[in-house]
């Protein structure tokens, strides 16, 4: 979910900006050095919005910079376990499909995509059901449930998000369609 979040962090301002530290120069900074990144409290930085304080600044030894602590605004997206998703397919793969979700890509395991079995179409680059004919390819819209989580501070490319769409109300977009009309269908007929 994104959320907007007020944060504190420290930056260091290389000695040749000293000579006019400003909010726009702090938010440069602290776009560089936080939006991409990954945290377990507060989610996935995507972007620094307003900074509304610096502090003093300090000089640390041996080091060129001074550090300024900075209060801000930043728009955050931060996964919760049990939400509810919507995304696009990204790639698709033998063992099930990545789901962009957001600023990152969640896994939708073939296991946790349908109770049918789910051949993998490697030229097609889609997931594919003998029984019912449906595929899911890279481009499709899907609504997942977001079922595990982990986060890597350090390496926010090696986060991992888990998905299910097995449940009801989930799935491509086009099948929970085709679903809603055969029940509306059902429901006229009688």
């Amino acid at each position: 979910m994104y959320k907007r979040a007020r944060l504190k962090d420290t930056v260091e301002v290389p000695p040749q900006f000293l000579a006019d530290v400003t909010p726009d120069l702090v938010k440069r900074l602290l776009q560089d050095k936080l939006e991409g990144r990954m945290d377990e409290d507060v989610g996935s930085v995507v972007s620094v919005t307003e900074v509304h304080d610096i502090g003093e600044g300090a000089v640390l030894p041996n080091r060129p910079g001074v550090y300024y602590e900075a209060e801000f605004d930043a728009l955050t997206f931060d996964p919760q376990m049990q939400e509810v998703v919507d995304g696009e397919v990204v790639e698709v793969v033998n063992f099930g499909a990545f789901v962009g979700i957001g600023p990152v890509d969640g896994l939708l395991h073939v296991s946790q995509i349908s109770d049918e079995y789910l051949a993998f179409d490697e030229e097609g680059q889609a997931l594919a059901s003998r029984e019912s004919n449906r595929t899911l390819g890279v481009g499709d819209s899907v609504r997942t449930r977001i079922v595990t989580k982990s986060i890597d501070e350090r390496n926010p490319r090696e986060s991992k998000i888990g998905l299910t769409a097995k449940q009801v109300g989930l799935g491509k977009h086009g099948w929970l369609k085709e679903d809603r009309q055969k029940r509306h269908a059902t429901t006229e007929s009688e």
